[in-house]
């Protein structure tokens, strides 16, 4: 007797609300979106959280592919998996990250890089297993960002691309961990007692101030042209503030002053090629490392002297602080519930979802740290 197996119903197109970027510096339009059901290894997300960050200010202006769905830092609710996730099941919830990890490339495994070779930084707006997009409106495509696209109700991702977290840890906080507050000190491996620099004192800035702190550096030293940070910045480790426009010496000078020939650790978080020069020469000789953090908008080129490397000092880059994002988040969110690490503390400001394009512009007037905004219920 031949037995019939069990027909398993496959997940249906969800319409929702979206955020659609029409076109570079175009306020964003909230329309109904049909999002397609997750293919081989994705998971299709209910996006609870979803915060805004410099890189989506930066990439909304100047990228060309349109139209799209911004947002990478997210966190949400597992509604259905496709083929192959054994990971995940619905109802799991989750942490989205804007590069993956899938474990097996040489990257991965290399115990170096958290690049991974398969899964690492998406520019061309569609799906790793198939070059195709899961999101449309009546047919015409609507292209991903960063691997997430979480200024939408419901998302796809890769499943390399999410982490899951226990129930109990607040989505609305959480999510910031996505890729700001998680891009800071791992990369630099900063010494106890050591003195550090940095340029620019937003969220990735704060950051790394908070991670020296925990690593227990001497000298952490803040530089912006906003007065207002000086204060806030004591509160996640700053020992020093500089305003450049107080200054009358190049302010690689007054750092070397303070620092007794120059900084052990500079950190350049504000996305200004010049500005890496500076940082690289605010180093001291023999062993002082710049790592750069930030996006640059105009000007991706960086000009030294090669003298500045021939005295020993180094120039290093990252990507989302070097964490492996898969291997370590999880370790990341127990230090937030064990309260170990700020996470609440650089919310400034808390929007509904229909109010995207408001939290567009208090970023880019320098009036927010971080934008946690709500999707709908």
């Amino acid at each position: 007797m031949q037995m019939s197996l069990p027909c398993v119903k496959q997940p249906d197109v969800i319409t929702c609300k979206a955020a659609v970027a029409w076109g570079a510096g175009k306020p964003l339009v909230i329309e109904e979106v049909n999002v397609n059901p997750p293919q081989a290894m994705e998971i299709r997300i209910k996006v609870v959280c979803t915060s805004l960050c410099r890189s989506d200010i930066t990439a909304w202006e100047s990228q060309a592919i349109f139209p799209r769905i911004f947002g990478h830092e997210a966190t949400g609710i597992v509604e259905s998996v496709g083929q192959g996730v054994t990971e995940f099941t619905e109802g799991d919830h989750v942490l989205t990250v804007f590069i993956g990890e899938c474990g097996k490339c040489r990257q991965c495994t290399s115990g170096k890089s958290n690049i991974c070779e398969v899964l690492g930084l998406e520019r061309r707006g569609v799906m790793h297993c198939d070059q195709r997009t899961r999101f449309s409106i009546n047919g015409k495509p609507i292209y991903h960002y960063c691997a997430v696209s979480s200024f939408s109700e419901y998302t796809v991702v890769h499943s390399g691309c999410a982490v899951k977290i226990s129930s109990v840890v607040p989505l609305e906080k959480v999510c910031l961990l996505s890729c700001g507050v998680a891009a800071a000190w791992n990369v630099a491996d900063i010494s106890n007692g050591s003195s550090v620099v940095i340029f620019g004192l937003g969220t990735v800035g704060l950051s790394v101030a908070q991670g020296a702190k925990l690593r227990g550096a001497s000298q952490i030293i803040g530089v912006d042209t906003n007065p207002e940070k000086g204060e806030n910045a004591k509160a996640f480790g700053i020992t020093a503030f500089i305003n450049p426009h107080d200054s009358k010496d190049p302010i690689q000078q007054v750092i070397k002053n303070l620092t007794g020939g120059g900084a052990d650790y500079s950190f350049e978080c504000i996305g200004d090629t010049g500005m890496v020069t500076t940082a690289l020469q605010a180093c001291c000789d023999g062993w002082g490392l710049t790592v750069t953090l930030g996006v640059p908008k105009v000007k991706p080129e960086v000009t030294a002297h090669y003298g500045i490397f021939l005295t020993g000092r180094t120039l290093k880059g990252s990507l989302f602080g070097g964490w492996k994002p898969k291997s370590d988040l999880p370790s990341l969110v127990d230090m937030y519930t064990k309260k170990e690490i700020q996470v609440d503390e650089y919310i400034t400001h808390n929007l509904p979802f229909e109010d995207v394009n408001k939290a567009f512009n208090l970023m880019r007037e320098g009036k927010c740290l971080r934008c946690v905004i709500h999707m709908a219920k």
